[in-house]
């Protein structure tokens, strides 16, 4: 059973989480020539911006809230 694991910044809906899910275990199905999605696990992580640094950058000082 694969696991696709989602690291990414807090503020995504569940709905657009779903919708994220969808095309993720789709295109994984059409890579791999078949398979069912319900054979997938999808695990999506929500990261605060000030617990992230790409380098020296502080995610949350690069892209601060509007």
């Amino acid at each position: 059973m694969p696991i696709i694991r989602v690291e990414m910044f807090k503020g995504r809906t569940p709905a657009q989480k779903k919708a994220i899910a969808k095309e993720l275990v789709d295109g994984f199905i059409r890579g791999a020539g078949g398979g069912s999605p319900s054979s997938f696990n999808v695990v999506f992580v929500d990261v605060e911006k000030h617990d992230w640094a790409v380098g020296h950058d502080m995610m949350n000082e690069k892209y601060p809230d509007k």
